[in-house]
């Protein structure tokens, strides 16, 4: 039982934004606005969706992508924030599970997620 004026804060907060429909396993580009002194750039984060957490304006998401030297990097992102211009699903993944944290702990091709198939 949620305060109504709760409910309606968060549904104007959150009728701006656009948010694709994703899930854990999708490959994803977000584009998050970085702020260095007085500039500010957009500067992509692009990898796997391994979780996705929480309801309404409180809702997050987590992306792993493999960087330099083989090391894996997650970046938890708010999905009402402010500092995300935008999120773009360059890839669907088959997967079985709504967490894929087991990704941390495999390599090279054992990491590979299917792609789901158009039916």
């Amino acid at each position: 039982m949620r305060n109504r004026y709760i409910d309606a804060f968060e549904a104007k907060q959150t009728e701006t934004k656009n948010i694709p429909d994703f899930r854990a396993g999708d490959t994803l580009r977000v584009a998050a606005k970085i702020k260095e002194g007085e500039k500010e750039r957009i500067q992509n984060f692009e990898g796997v969706c391994i979780s996705r957490r929480g309801e309404g304006t409180g809702e997050s998401f987590i992306v792993r992508k493999i960087g330099a030297n083989s090391v894996g990097v997650e970046r938890i992102f708010p999905i009402f924030s402010d500092s995300i211009d935008n999120i773009t699903v360059l890839r669907r993944g088959r997967v079985r599970r709504s967490k894929l944290f087991y990704l941390r702990g495999l390599r090279g091709k054992a990491a590979k997620i299917r792609e789901l198939r158009k039916r």
